[in-house]
């Protein structure tokens, strides 16, 4: 039978989600990373084969599918397409193929196609928006050492420079300090292991970002740091949304918070939510309506809509 698929690859797995020709879901599950950047050779495509058996499997042999969308970081260069392509055109696969950042299958499947503006903030930050028009704008998103402010990787980085500030008293101490070390499995206030951990060159900036859900508690029991940190977080994230807002002159529409800082963390959250009620107050917060697989299906289908079906204006 002929159907669509779209998939949204990670750095540590990939959501695989296909619909039919009505957008009935047909099937859903995970597979193996598929993130260009940063893997070893062949990960991916070991990915794109694990999604093939597992869609056989299932009654869904890779030739029937009409569309493929794959939404991926660092998927948009030109030897990025050729790999997959490759590597797809070996597993029987003979449809349009459609190649997109994560940030668009994001937006595709928050809003459904509708003018607005997702933004992320997890391990890094960005806001991707598009308007009526169909055109669209990024701000942020490159990475930890020049950017990914209000991310968690920022959060966590900014704890730890409360931690060690207070421990050689530039500031007050601070509620961060405990839980912190108590987390990364070091004796407390022992700063000199604090900074052999942040500096190990093996550390991933994920173990950083990891500390962020440290600062709710901290914020909650008043820590005038902690308290800083998630107003710092939200301005940042905000001026985020802003800069997209005023690029694609959006007089209206959707913004979907997603990724874990806002999703999660209620100090940023909402400090954020009061930012943008200020300065955009023509966008309304909403809850994400699909998540980024289904909107790689939704790309798909824009790409090759099904009989009787129109271009989808995502």
């Amino acid at each position: 039978m002929e159907y669509w698929l779209g998939l949204d690859g990670g750095g540590t797995r990939t959501t695989v989600c296909a619909e039919d020709a009505a957008g009935s879901e047909l099937a859903r599950f995970e597979v193996g990373a598929l993130n260009i950047n940063g893997q070893r050779a062949g990960a991916a495509e070991e990915a794109l084969a694990e999604a093939a058996r597992e869609l056989e499997r299932r009654g869904l042999p890779l030739g029937g599918c009409v569309s493929l969308a794959v939404g991926a970081a660092g998927i948009s260069n030109p030897q990025a397409r050729e790999r997959l392509a490759a590597a797809l055109a070996e597993l029987a696969f003979r449809g349009e193929l459609t190649l997109a950042g994560d940030q668009e299958t994001a937006l595709a499947g928050a809003l459904e196609g509708r003018p607005g503006i997702a933004l992320i903030a997890g391990t890094g930050s960005i806001a991707y928006g598009r308007s009526e028009a169909g055109e669209t704008h990024r701000a942020g998103g490159f990475g930890h050492l020049i950017d990914d402010e209000g991310s968690g990787y920022a959060i966590g980085r900014d704890m730890l420079a409360a931690i060690v500030r207070a421990a050689d008293g530039r500031s007050r101490p601070t509620a961060l300090a405990e839980p912190a070390f108590r987390q990364l499995g070091l004796e407390p206030g022992r700063l000199p292991e604090l900074v052999r951990w942040v500096y190990d060159p093996a550390r991933p900036k994920s173990s950083v970002a990891a500390l962020a859900p440290l600062l709710q508690p901290a914020c909650e029991a008043g820590d005038a740091a902690a308290l800083a940190i998630a107003r710092r977080a939200a301005g940042a994230l905000a001026e985020l949304a802003e800069a997209v807002a005023a690029r694609l002159g959006l007089g209206g529409g959707e913004l979907a918070p997603l990724g874990s800082v806002l999703l999660r963390c209620a100090p940023v959250r909402d400090a954020f939510a009061e930012r943008l009620a200020e300065r955009l107050p023509q966008l309304s917060l909403t809850a994400a309506r699909r998540d980024a697989a289904s909107g790689a299906v939704l790309l798909a289908r824009r790409a090759r809509p099904a009989s009787g079906e129109e271009g989808s204006p995502c």
